[in-house]
């Protein structure tokens, strides 16, 4: 039969819930790597989850992922039973993530469709080396080890074991969700598990891998199982616990008389009567009994279909009695969830801007601007329409927010590998791992945030001696940081190293000639000085190791940054260590924006950066001698910026006092924007400035306003430069 199991439509199933079994587990890890041991809890939970992938992995029969899985999966069991002393805890650590960091690998294979043919016979080998280990010390303390973890492969046969004193026997009913996808494989894998406890064990249906139409039937009329083995229900109900999947499980304890039937309970079926007392239903069943002996009973009846394998028939109350069953009771609801491709997501809210336009569009049609047209109830349409499109785009991007929690994770794990490697003791803290940040955002900064964190454990943490020397702590840390301000979100990767050394990076720079021979060194702020890290090949390294010297992750990040209109500010103290900080946008859908004009053309301002709009005078004009303006507002100086005049452009109004000053702040940074016109505040659907023009100083991107017209869309921060 298992020539006959199609694999292709449950790999979606298989790969979305290993994954997230795989996220768990390296958070549950990393939280627990700087303690002295694993605790119960997550021992017990480590291997729940091995022993998941393991069954789902022979369901698909991935061997080498069910190999690799039950040879973890055997290591915590005997840590789970025995509950050894001095387990090498750093090690034990290291091995998870290994056996974690291949299952993903082999997953990335499933999803490309490449072969999944990694060899896992080394790291096999190192876990058994790991777990003699651990029993060569019980054996030294003259303590029992426990039975072996052993692993049964999927059987489609069936005999019937010989029953023991200490058997049990049961009737189990599963039922699932109505909107479960695939419910066989769901049922199937229950089965697999049970495999582990059971002395003797049937289903019905029992063809729910070669039969995918078996779904529809076990959604319908539930999953039955007989089960024979030496436990008690609550070890059963450990092993199949209600959760998203499965909606309610009944278990009921028979006799052997009553297992050995199978699945043919009679004309009748087994009924459940759950309101009668007991001595009415032994009254009914010596009612049955005379009548049978008597021959009283009618044959003319047509007779009634058999059961369905394993069917437990539940009598009816009277009506108007509630039915309880006792698992009812306390059920809590159940949340729904649906997984959307990204891409279908993306495409909606291309959708919603272009919706968007076509709103202002219509609303400031020229049309409607006819004198004595009366538009009241145009007016409160459009009002209406304009509260859905706002609520709408609300929504759609609330499901495209996603928590940087899981890659702040995965920088965890940077860090622990790293170190280790170079033998570094560094602690790692996370603060603000809960900000929301748009989804392609995220897949954008996750290579920036893994080159910055290498380079602060290589290149900003010293050695343990080198920390000792220069009397620090002995730890070194690194903290990562993520806050949301002004409709942006600020990254931070700080390290309390040596930090950036001046005279080095100048040297280097001068020795690859990107510095202006008729400017000293002083003359170079500091912030200068450090933007030299990010250039292409550019590095201070003089040893090319695993981790850096080739100069390339600097530059790396700042390429990324500027594909979403980011920037990347670095500070550092010789001696005290670096923070190098992350601006990006919050998303890169729709924004608010005050619509501008210049001369003839028209500009937008995202609404955060603007701190106030001030009409002013000329007396309150300071002119230099070198062209540089400023202007005192309430005993405050504040550059000036034309708008007009930095554009080079032709027609624009040369007095302040025809215009408007935008007051405009960016990280404490204050400078005021010279226009000739505000036109109001507008919701702008973000548009990329085409790649064939040139990067502007100044410009993040481009939208189209409800005429019809190109607007660009203004950096506050390019323009404080």
């Amino acid at each position: 039969m298992a020539e006959e199991f199609n694999t292709e439509g449950m790999l979606d199933m298989y790969l979305f819930e290993n994954e997230q079994l795989l996220e768990q587990l390296q958070d549950r890890v990393l939280e627990q790597k700087d303690a002295e041991c694993f605790d119960e809890d997550s021992i017990n939970e480590i291997f729940r989850t091995m022993h998941t992938i393991k069954g789902s992995s022979g369901i698909m029969m991935f061997d080498n992922i069910t190999a690799v899985s039950h040879k973890l999966e055997d290591v915590f069991f005997y840590l789970r039973e025995s509950h050894p002393e001095n387990v090498p805890h750093l090690d034990l650590v290291e091995h998870v993530l290994e056996v974690a960091d291949f299952i993903s690998n082999e997953m990335d294979k499933i999803r490309s469709g490449s072969p999944v043919d990694g060899d896992a016979s080394e790291i096999i080998a190192r876990l058994d080396k790991f777990l003699n280990m651990l029993k060569n010390g019980i054996k030294q303390e003259g303590t029992e080890p426990p039975p072996e973890n052993v692993h049964e492969e999927p059987k489609q046969f069936y005999i019937a074991p010989v029953a023991t004193s200490a058997s049990r026997f049961y009737k189990i009913y599963l039922t699932f969700f109505p909107e479960t996808e695939m419910a066989n494989v769901h049922a199937y894998k229950t089965v697999y598990a049970l495999k582990e406890i059971a002395e003797d064990l049937l289903y019905s249906p029992d063809d729910i891998i070669a039969d995918e139409g078996s779904a529809e039937q076990i959604l319908k009329e539930g999953f039955r199982i007989l089960l024979q083995a030496q436990c008690d229900e609550q070890e059963i109900r450990d092993i199949i616990g209600v959760g998203y999947d499965i909606k309610n499980v009944d278990i009921f304890e028979c006799k052997a008389e009553e297992f050995l039937q199978g699945f043919d309970f009679g004309e009748q079926g087994v009924q459940i009567d759950l309101e009668s007392s007991v001595e009415e239903i032994e009254n009914k069943a010596q009612a049955e009994k005379k009548q049978e002996e008597s021959g009283e009973k009618e044959e003319k009846e047509p007779a009634k279909p058999k059961i369905a394998p394993g069917d437990f028939v539940i009598k009816s109350k009277e009506p108007g009695k509630h039915k309880t069953l006792a698992k009812d009771k306390n059920k809590g609801e159940k949340a729904s969830f649906i997984s959307v491709n990204v891409s279908k997501m993306d495409q909606l809210m291309e959708l919603i801007g272009e919706l968007v336009i076509s709103e202002s569009v219509v609303l400031q049609s020229p049309d409607l601007k006819v004198p004595g047209l009366n538009l009241n109830n145009f007016n409160k349409a459009a009002s209406q329409l304009a509260k859905i499109s706002t609520d709408l785009q609300n929504v759609i991007m609330s499901m495209r927010m996603v928590s940087l929690t899981n890659t702040f994770q995965k920088m965890n794990r940077i860090v622990f590998d790293v170190s280790r490697k170079l033998g570094k003791d560094i602690e790692f803290e996370m603060v603000g791992e809960h900000t929301e940040v748009d989804k392609n955002i995220i897949e954008h900064i996750s290579d920036p945030l893994m080159h910055l964190v290498r380079n602060a454990v290589d290149h900003g943490i010293e050695t343990n001696e080198e920390r000792a020397e220069s009397g620090k702590p002995d730890k070194g840390k690194v903290i990562l940081s993520a806050r949301t301000e002004a409709g942006k979100v600020w990254i931070s990767v700080e390290d309390n190293g040596k930090g950036l050394d001046r005279d080095k990076i100048l040297a280097k720079a001068r020795k690859q000639g990107l510095l202006d021979d008729s400017k000293s060194d002083a003359s170079y702020t500091d912030k200068e000085v450090f933007q030299f890290i990010t250039l292409p090949g550019f590095s201070t390294n003089e040893q090319v190791t695993e981790y850096s010297g080739r100069g390339v992750g600097m530059d790396v990040v700042v390429q990324n940054l500027q594909a979403i209109g980011g920037t990347l500010d670095i500070e550092s103290t010789a001696g005290f260590g670096s923070v190098m900080s992350l601006k990006i946008p919050l998303t890169l859908a729709i924004i608010n924006g005050i619509v501008l004009e210049t001369g003839n053309s028209s500009f937008v301002m995202e609404t955060g950066a603007i701190k106030e709009f001030v009409s002013v005078k000329e007396n309150m004009m300071i002119r230099e001698p070198n062209g540089d303006e400023y202007v005192m507002i309430r005993g405050e100086c504040f550059p000036v910026r034309r708008l007009g005049k930095w554009y080079g452009m032709s027609a624009y109004k040369e007095s302040v006092e025809d215009g408007m000053m935008l007051i405009l702040e960016v990280e404490d940074k204050k400078v005021c924007l010279f226009v000739d016109k505000l036109v109001g505040e507008q919701e702008i659907v973000v548009k990329p400035i085409p790649s064939y023009i040139k990067k502007v100083k100044g410009l993040s991107g481009c939208t189209q306003l409800g005429d019809g017209s190109i607007a660009l869309i203004l950096d506050a921060a390019g323009l404080l430069e």
